[in-house]
């Protein structure tokens, strides 16, 4: 080699293109992709990423710019699955892979192997892209987190049976909260597949019956350790959870999306155990107090009864005397009761009498009487009534029926008068000059009509 870049103008190209045969447009292209891949090989890119699409089956098309140029790239289906973080458009990465030549285009692209972000590792970046998101969507909000149950009867664990995490979470319930049941459903907390395990445990575990609170964890470890509890699939298990859940990942300086999403965040194992523990803790100090304070009150009253006892043993010293008193009282109220009551008896026997005297004044059988007697003379002047008004009438009706009889044009022809009509019977007529000889007349008499032809009249 020496030292020159790939494609320098003072380099010689060992296989030169003959001018005088002609390419197709494939050939030139296939030799143009063999010289391309062969000197240029594997390389690194820097650009931001534009035009940045997803295909449906998997493959990634987007394009590498900076201010004076641009690179078409691809990254397939295999590799694409193995990022850790989502590319979007504007994203400032490093691209590695090679140099292809896509020929049905004839454009140059770079096929990438491996993608991230420039200047940030890529488990950061992705770390911080998953926790914008779910913010935006609410899962961190506090409103939505659960308070830890008093005294848990049934507390479930998720973690690997392998690690010290578990035997912390033992050690601190056995010791502080001996009667609560812990249901263990293990699963992996490292590696590729740890993530789907976690989700799957964390699903079977909300799904035994009693179950109070779960915690979920492992101990320490590198960022790619811990990754498994920065996986989306598990922050939505964990927010779906039905019942409260600790993250416990790690050590105190430590934060995954697992410990943003759950309702309670720990800073170790054994510090989950002490917190479900601390509520019971709590519970039985308030017991003890409240035992206490239940204990002084009784001494208090017992105390004070006995004040009272000795009092009352004071008191029936005189007790006799106190009897012959209240038996005089007594004597003496009954008398005054007795004396009240005949005054009320009085009273009640005069109001009865005076509202006797009222209702006797309204006695029903005497207002239904007059009632009836007043119904009769109404009945009898309506009936008269009823017959002058309709023989009134009746006159005037015959009056009116003579009248109009009298004016009826029927009368007039009953009397041997006729009324002359032209053909249509439209008119009468009234003149002989509103006709002409050989019209058609009409003339209607006191009994049926006749169809008539007007004929000259006779001079003489």
């Amino acid at each position: 080699m020496d030292g020159r870049l790939p494609f320098d103008e003072s380099r010689p190209d060992p296989t030169p293109i003959p001018s005088s045969a002609p390419y197709t447009v494939s050939a030139l292209t296939a030799r143009l992709k063999a010289l391309i891949e062969v000197q240029i090989g594997s390389v690194a890119v820097e650009g931001e990423i534009s035009n940045f699409r997803p295909a449906s089956s998997g493959h990634l098309y987007f394009t590498l710019k900076d201010d004076v140029a641009q690179l078409r790239a691809v990254m397939f289906r295999t590799t694409a699955r193995l990022l850790k973080f989502t590319p979007e458009d504007g994203q400032h990465v490093v691209a590695r892979g090679r140099i292809s030549v896509y020929s049905a285009k004839g454009e140059y692209q770079i096929v990438c192997d491996a993608l991230e972000p420039h200047g940030l590792g890529a488990l950061q970046f992705a770390f911080e892209q998953l926790k914008r998101r779910l913010e935006a969507e609410g899962l961190f909000d506090a409103r939505r987190k659960r308070p830890l149950p008093v005294l848990p009867r049934r507390i479930g664990v998720v973690t690997s049976l392998d690690g010290a995490a578990v035997r912390d979470i033992l050690r601190v319930l056995t010791t502080r909260h001996p009667t609560a049941r812990v249901v263990i459903r293990p699963a992996r907390v490292q590696g590729d597949e740890a993530p789907a395990d976690l989700v799957r445990a964390l699903s079977a575990i909300a799904r035994v019956p009693e179950i109070d609170v779960v915690i979920i964890g492992r101990g320490g470890g590198s960022a790619e350790d811990l990754w498994a509890f920065n996986d989306e699939r598990l922050a939505r298990a964990i927010a779906a959870c039905p019942v409260p859940v600790i993250s416990a990942v790690g050590h105190e300086v430590d934060f995954t999306i697992a410990d943003f999403v759950a309702d309670i965040r720990a800073a170790t194992p054994s510090n989950a155990a002490e917190l479900v523990v601390d509520r019971a803790d709590h519970f039985r100090t308030r017991i003890d107090r409240a035992l206490d304070r239940l204990r002084l009150t009784a001494r208090a009253a017992i105390e004070r009864q006995r004040q009272r006892a000795g009092r009352c043993a004071i008191g029936l010293r005189h007790f006799p005397t106190a009897i012959v008193l209240r038996d005089r009282d007594c004597d003496e109220w009954q008398l005054r009761l007795g004396h009240a009551m005949a005054d009320r008896l009085a009273r009640a026997r005069e109001r009865t009498a005076a509202a006797d005297r009222r209702l006797a004044r309204r006695d029903v059988r005497r207002v239904a009487a007059e009632w009836r007697a007043r119904l009769v003379g109404a009945e009898s002047r309506l009936r008269h009534r009823v017959t002058t008004v309709r023989a009134a009438a009746l006159a005037r009706v015959r009056e009116a029926a003579a009248r109009l009889d009298a004016l009826s044009p029927l009368a007039v022809l009953a009397r041997g008068y006729a009324v002359c009509w032209n053909e249509p019977r439209t008119s009468i007529i009234r003149s002989a000059h509103a006709v002409a000889p050989g019209d058609r007349v009409r003339v209607t008499l006191a009994d049926g009509e006749l169809s008539c032809r007007v004929e000259p009249a006779d001079p003489n």
